[in-house]
């Protein structure tokens, strides 16, 4: 590979849980050109800000020495959060090239953390982690400018608190298979995720270093990632939009190639691909030549990437956010990009007989969610792009109790759906938060296992053991009658009793406690049964511990479904094992 070959910008994600600093980060990326007074220094993009070379030079100073990348600059997805990375999609994964996950250094991890980091695993994007909000930390004096340079006027104190929280967070990247690092601490960046500290909101404290790891990362490892291509452009659809005088126009991201006013676009849609013709290519003008609202863009006949911009262009209803497109100056090349449009279009979703079924608003999208229910052991039966249909509703009907649910990311409810829904039961949960998702249906799912290890418990006997009390004969025989003490489990109506013989003795055909006539009798209560068949002082004596006959099947049935019995229960079961091993050495093993 040609060291000196010409590379483009590097596109950056922006992920982490709400409030972290996400938004801030990019705040701060946008408004370094007006904090330097620095005409053009940020160019901003439809949905992306370029921060070219010589502003990161800049920014950076001594940290990143010239020479030592020929990278033209970053790109950064304007919109922050794990749902537009896993929605912006690129041929063969992600539309970014590298991510920074942002953490709060004084709250750690919380669920969209954790979320972002099964994305990126995924996804098998890079990632370094920006540990925010470092002036929080009791003590710690922020300024602008290098975290290095600053953190040698800490006090002894607050840096071995900073310390502190940097290893918690440390040890949580471990649980979650990466090893990771202090960015000075690091042998190799293949091989150790690199932390870099900062305070975004005011002083930008650290984006030095984040800038110069950024760029050292992407120009070391993402080189052939990088290469400019100068042949037709591969690109990303960000948002619809209605733009006054111009009708409905798409934001979109080139990650390759390059891009011309007269082609022809080949875009991904619902029910099938678009082919249409540009109309006019449009870039935003610098935030300080807008005048007049109703003149914000420049008209550009070609544009390559990595780059944002709109794309007017007739006949694109159906194209959802983070659809792909490919440009086309031929009819050959047109057939070829419809042929690896309907490749990139399908989803990886693996679909079962059995499941619920999932909707979402993007490719990416359904298939973050799918990896999450997978990661938990929820199979789909079907997964589909788009809002939910009455045939959603039709599929998801027949299954097991647990699985007739829908799953709706940020997609709308077809009326004739919701009719559906009422009228079948079926259980629909929508979100636009994947982690909020799982756990409604989970929540939902306990209730159900719940119920049905409620009604397993009734079908079935339930493990019971109880000792008859000294000076408690009622009545010796037809039917004996005696004073008991439940010692764990449940006893019944019309429920066996077994000795420790492996002889059953009779059933109980009451329970009484007091004038109370009673169905069941739970550990710890001491009530008089009656026992049919059983004769004090020949099958059964006072002092005796029995226990009820419990069906084989209704232990492993009881197994299988995951009904919990607690640990007394367990023991019954166990001894109950041992009583029958005699005759039956794998009974309800």
């Amino acid at each position: 590979m040609d060291p000196d070959a010409p590379l483009r910008q590097p596109i950056v994600a922006v992920l982490g849980h709400v409030d972290h600093g996400k938004t801030s980060l990019l705040d701060y990326v946008r408004g370094t050109a007006v904090v330097k007074r620095e005409a053009g220094a940020i160019t901003q993009h439809i949905g992306a800000t370029e921060v070219p070379y010589d502003t990161v030079s800049k920014i950076c100073g001594p940290l990143l020495k010239d020479g030592t990348t020929n990278l033209p600059g970053l790109l950064f997805i304007d919109t922050p959060g794990h749902h537009s990375f896993s929605t912006l999609r690129s041929r063969g994964g992600a539309l970014a090239d590298i991510a920074v996950l942002v953490v709060d250094i004084t709250e750690g991890f919380k669920p969209q953390t954790i979320e972002s980091i099964n994305i990126l695993k995924q996804h098998k994007t890079p990632f370094i982690l920006a540990l925010n909000k470092i002036d929080k930390l009791p003590g710690w004096r922020t300024k602008s400018g290098s975290f290095l340079a600053n953190k040698a006027h800490q006090s002894q104190m607050v840096q071995q608190t900073f310390q502190t929280r940097m290893y918690e967070i440390i040890g949580e990247l471990g649980t979650h298979g990466f090893d990771s690092a202090l960015f000075t601490d690091i042998q190799d960046f293949q091989k150790t995720i690199a932390l870099i500290p900062t305070s975004v909101k005011d002083t930008g404290e650290g984006v030095p270093e984040l800038f110069m790891i950024l760029m050292g990362l992407a120009q070391k490892y993402l080189r052939g990632r990088l290469l400019l291509s100068e042949g037709s452009s591969e690109g990303t659809v960000l948002e619809i939009k209605e733009e006054k005088g111009l009708g409905k126009t798409l934001g979109v991201i080139i990650y390759n190639g390059i891009l011309k006013a007269s082609d022809t676009l080949i875009i991904g849609a619902q029910p099938e691909p678009i082919v249409t013709r540009v109309r006019s290519l449009l870039r935003p003008k610098p935030l300080d030549e807008i005048r007049d609202p109703r003149q914000q863009f420049d008209s550009v006949k070609v544009i390559g990437a990595a780059a944002g911009l709109k794309v007017v262009a007739p006949d694109i209803d159906g194209v959802v956010a983070g659809a792909p497109f490919y440009s086309a100056s031929s009819e050959d090349e047109v057939d070829d990009a419809l042929d690896r449009l309907t490749d990139s279009m399908k989803s990886n979703v693996k679909c079962t007989d059995e499941g619920v079924v999932i909707r979402a608003d993007a490719i990416g999208s359904l298939e973050a969610l799918a990896y999450e229910l997978s990661a938990v052991n929820i199979p789909i039966v079907k997964a589909v792009v788009g809002d939910v249909s009455r045939r959603d509703v039709v599929t998801a009907d027949p299954s097991d109790e647990e699985y007739r649910a829908i799953l709706a990311f940020n997609v709308k409810v077809h009326p004739d759906a919701k009719k559906e829904l009422h009228e079948t039961g079926v259980k629909i949960f929508e979100s636009d938060i994947v982690y909020r998702l799982l756990e409604d249906y989970q929540e939902w799912k306990d209730k159900i296992k719940d119920k049905q290890a409620q009604h397993l418990r009734e079908d079935f006997s339930h493990p019971g053991k109880f000792e008859i009390l000294e000076g408690h004969t009622f009545r010796t025989r037809d039917p004996a009658v005696v004073g008991v003490r439940v010692l764990g489990g449940r006893i019944a109506l019309n429920q066996a009793v077994l000795r420790n013989d492996n002889s059953v003795v009779g059933h109980i055909r009451s329970l009484r406690s007091g004038d109370q006539v009673l169905k069941e009798a739970l550990q710890g209560d001491e009530v008089a049964i009656a026992i049919s068949d059983a004769t004090v002082g020949r099958q059964i004596s006072e002092g005796d511990v029995l226990y009820i006959e419990m069906d084989e099947r209704a232990i492993l049935t009881i197994r299988e479904a995951g009904v919990k019995l607690d640990p007394i229960e367990e023991d019954i079961i166990t001894e109950m094992q041992k009583i029958k091993k005699k005759d039956q050495p794998f009974w309800a093993r």
